[in-house]
């Protein structure tokens, strides 16, 4: 990894923590309680007054969230090393076993695909420190077994994985500060040029790659074999976009933790935006799912306690707390989509 990329990597770490719109405390950010929000209507998306619901929440994060084939939800655990899952009544349970799990997508045959930062929590990891810990970040198959994919690139670390998106065909697209590719064959490569990536996904056809960085989201054309072109801005946000996904008419939908109305803007598939559906909390993971892929997951930080009190970590410890919430569209989520 050239010292570029690691310096790349280390700004996208840093953003991604600090960014979510915490009150700082010393290294890491406390969040305040959720805010009244009035959600507008987009035409064909949202209607007028639809209101968000408290489905989950818990002490550790609940990220890169996929609606499961059932019409529940899926999310990677980083400090527990589990992907939960939320039945469609909500219901929590253990459902696997992952090392440090960021993101989840779906690969060919509905293969469980995940990122494992392993020990690099920027808050420690099972008492291992970011700066103690020597086992390898990867992308990995968890089903239909447990399968190691890519742990480097030219030889050197991946750094901190942030999130991933597969193809019918069986690429595996992922951000680490910069953007790469993972083809059928196990070979990865790096895409694309003066990227500070997070979120990532592909159109309903595939034949585009989304990807935010920073304020902008980049999109590129997808080649027969899976490799990258045509590289452009294809929409402007209103602070930096983390996680995304898309509907069945291809619009995007991508959180936004750190911008002055938190939310999720909607992009419409030429890039225009359409509006921001605005959060009770800092947004950062987003995904459709449901009996009839009309309801919108979102993970946002912060967690209210049963006594009404905001949950608070001590000085220097990370507060990883997290909320899901659910809210009724009228768009639909893609059937069969990957994340």
């Amino acid at each position: 990894m050239s010292s570029k990329f690691q310096l790349l990597a280390l700004s996208a770490i840093l953003a991604g923590e600090l960014c979510a719109q915490g009150q700082p405390g010393r290294g890491f950010p406390q969040y305040g309680p959720p805010r009244e929000v009035t959600v507008t209507a987009i035409p064909g998306v949202i209607e007028a007054g639809a209101k968000w619901s408290k489905v989950w929440q818990g002490e550790a994060t609940a990220d890169g969230i996929v609606g499961s084939r059932d019409g529940g939800l899926l999310f990677a655990q980083e400090q527990t090393d589990k992907i939960i899952k939320l039945d469609r009544n909500s219901k929590a349970t253990d459902y696997l076993n992952a090392h440090g799990p960021g993101a989840i997508t779906f690969g060919p045959k509905d293969r469980i695909l995940v990122v494992e930062r392993t020990c690099t929590d920027p808050g420690g990891h099972l008492g291992i420190r970011p700066a103690d810990c020597k086992e390898p970040t990867d992308v990995a198959a968890l089903t239909p077994e447990r399968k190691v994919l890519a742990s480097s690139v030219d030889g050197k670390s991946l750094g901190r994985v942030n999130d991933l998106v597969a193809s019918k065909r069986g690429d595996i697209y992922f951000t680490s500060g910069g953007l790469f590719h993972l083809n059928p064959a196990g070979k990865v490569s790096e895409a694309g040029h003066n990227l500070r990536t997070n979120g990532i996904n592909l159109s309903p056809d595939q034949k585009t790659l989304y990807v935010t960085n920073g304020a902008e989201v980049v999109a590129f054309e997808v080649e027969r074999d899976g490799s990258l072109k045509n590289q452009r801005v294809f929409g402007k946000l209103d602070g930096a976009g983390d996680g995304m996904t898309v509907d069945a008419a291809g619009r995007l939908y991508i959180t936004m933790p750190g911008a002055s109305n938190p939310g999720v803007a909607v992009l419409a598939p030429d890039g225009k935006t359409l509006g921001v559906i605005p959060t009770p909390r800092p947004p950062i993971t987003v995904a459709f799912s449901g009996p009839d892929r009309k309801t919108l997951y979102a993970g946002m930080m912060g967690e209210t306690l049963p006594n009404g009190e905001e949950y608070r970590t001590s000085e220097g410890v990370r507060n990883t707390a997290m909320t899901v919430y659910t809210i009724t569209m009228a768009a639909q989520g893609l059937k069969g989509s990957p994340k």
